[in-house]
């Protein structure tokens, strides 16, 4: 259809060079679109395309849309009842009664001199239906990637053609009013034609109007039907909508939860319009067992396209059956590449993985009596030593504490990697920290001292914060026992305090060192631990990395 409706508006633009151009291409238009195979395809795609939509409005739980949305939708409906005086008066008149008008000139005699109020709707109708296709490809393109490179040539294009079809209409208009102040034209041009008779004129707008109330029948019913099927809904019960802000939405069984979000103003990414290609009203969803019913075969491309856990799915395609919670996985405002983007680790999930805990030991007796820029001088050589140490491992930095660190390992790659990058980490921690000793030896009455603590387990890691204080991080018991692993440093007068279970992880073999089983406060059994007194004995980094072969056969 948009093949049809972009050759027959560039025909009209034709008519900024003269009528007679208009006639000569519609010549070979008409050649292309008279067949019976392309009139089948034609007619069957607009009675596929009609039915599609008032089936899309009768899916809609919600009419509550963007503006653009819904001049789509309402653009669409108008079409067939504006449409349908142009298309009886030609195509029907012609293969059904038997008349031949010659097109152009006759049609723009009709528009521009017989009964211009027609020909003001027909330049309408030009517009709706360039508009509404317009609209729908926009929806559909700006979901590809390469979309955003192409869409101000786009909107040129979209912009250029109504306006040149416009153009070309109203000057071949022009002309035919200049020729048709000639009597002599206007006899010797109908006289070549077969005009509809009176009684062929009554019947052909008997079957427009009979066109026009079918259209709008078809419309009115949908949404009658709609608000019966909410009334009997709304009897047998509601399905509560929990959002993170403490907000709670009632609707019908049945409503997505997008329409959930728009029904209540709640504002709610959605690129696409709800239709489950954008990715972007993404959620995650927390229900009782029976609420949620699984995703169906397009969703669940759409969830392995994005890597989606398991809680993970679209608010447009999700239609709760019983009470749920929801979190927007992405801002309201975000465009269709952030659609593109896999759901990471900053939109929460639980993860196995190991955490390092490292503090200055004696540092409130080494600050004293120093200046304050000092001070601040001397934990920024510490800081920048054992932060690239932990990068240089694969680590993450998560924060900074006072004159402490907490690191991140094993986030992307796992609790076994990330228990390797751990003891990698702190072997490098140990060896930058003598380096930085020597370094700093005329400014220091005693050499900087740390203590190591490493542990590994599950925990919920993501995005935490607020505005700009918003950063990734873990949360969760093994925490916890890190950094009371790097407390008992103090006690056993080490550097280092892992436990046995990082270190079973990795694969090595600290069967040399004290192992120590120890209560940590929270916990109901015993811990065991290994003390080394300096970190840099650890094995080194080749035998750290090495795959285990029990981990390969994991």
């Amino acid at each position: 259809m948009l093949a049809y409706v972009a050759m027959h508006l560039l025909n009209h633009a034709v008519g900024l060079v003269s009528l007679e151009a208009m006639e000569d291409v519609l010549w070979y238009i008409f050649r292309i679109w008279s067949n019976r195979p392309a009139q089948a395809l034609l007619y069957g795609s607009f009675l596929v395309h009609y039915a599609l939509a008032l089936w899309a409005l009768w899916e809609r739980r919600s009419l509550r849309l963007r503006l653009s949305e819904i001049s789509q939708i309402v653009l669409g409906f108008a079409i067939p009842v504006l449409l349908a005086r142009h298309v009886v008066g030609t195509r029907i008149s012609d293969d059904f009664f038997h008349t031949d008008t010659g097109y152009y000139s006759y049609l723009l005699w009709v528009y521009f001199v017989r009964s211009p109020g027609l020909g003001y709707l027909q330049m309408l109708v030009l517009v709706v239906a360039w508009a509404h296709a317009m609209i729908g490809l926009h929806f559909w393109l700006r979901v590809k990637p390469w979309y955003a490179r192409l869409r101000s040539v786009a909107l040129v294009v979209a912009v250029l053609v109504p306006v040149l079809s416009l153009l070309g209409m109203i000057e071949a208009g022009r002309q035919v009013i200049a020729l048709a102040s000639n009597p002599d034209w206007t006899q010797q041009a109908f006289a070549r034609m077969t005009l509809p008779s009176p009684q062929t004129q009554r019947t052909l707008q008997a079957i427009v109007d009979g066109l026009s109330w079918f259209f709008g029948s078809a419309v009115a019913a949908v949404l009658l039907a709609r608000c019966i099927r909410y009334a009997w809904r709304r009897r047998h019960g509601l399905v509560r909508i929990g959002y993170p802000d403490g907000r709670f939405v009632d609707v019908t069984p049945g409503t997505s939860v997008l329409e959930a979000s728009r029904i209540a103003g709640i504002p709610h990414a959605s690129v696409c319009g709800g239709r489950g290609r954008c990715s972007t009203c993404r959620v995650r969803a927390r229900a009782q067992l029976g609420s949620l019913d699984p995703p169906d075969a397009a969703e669940q491309r759409v969830l392995q396209r994005i890597g989606a856990f398991q809680n993970v799915r679209l608010a447009c395609q999700l239609r709760p059956r019983g009470p749920v919670e929801v979190t927007p996985l992405l801002p309201p405002f975000s465009a269709a590449a952030d659609g593109r983007r896999r759901v990471d680790v900053a939109q929460g999930s639980e993860r196995e993985i190991a955490i390092l805990f490292a503090d200055i030991r004696g540092f409130t007796a080494l600050a004293e009596g120093r200046l304050p820029y000092d001070v601040v001088y001397l934990l920024n050589r510490y800081f920048a030593a054992v932060g690239r140490a932990i990068e240089a491992a694969g680590g993450h930095v998560d924060k900074f504490i006072g004159d402490g660190v907490m690191a991140l390992f094993g986030v992307s790659s796992g609790a076994a990697a990330g228990c390797r990058q751990a003891l990698a980490a702190a072997r490098l921690m140990s060896e930058r920290l003598e380096a930085l000793n020597r370094s700093l030896q005329a400014d220091l009455e005693q050499p900087l001292r740390i203590g190591i603590g490493i542990h590994c387990g599950p925990v919920i890691v993501g995005e935490m914060g607020y505005g700009n204080a918003a950063a990734i991080t873990a949360i969760g018991d093994v925490v916890n026992t890190a950094s009371r692993l790097e407390g008992l440093c103090k006690i056993y007068g080490c550097e280092l305090v892992v436990s046995d279970e990082t270190v079973a992880r990795t694969g090595l073999d600290l069967g040399g060192f004290p192992r120590r089983d120890i209560e940590i406060r929270g916990r109901r059994q015993v811990m065991a631990v290994r003390t080394l007194e300096r970190a840099a004995d650890l094995p080194g980094q080749g035998a750290i990395n090495a795959r285990q072969p029990e981990e390969a056969t994991a």
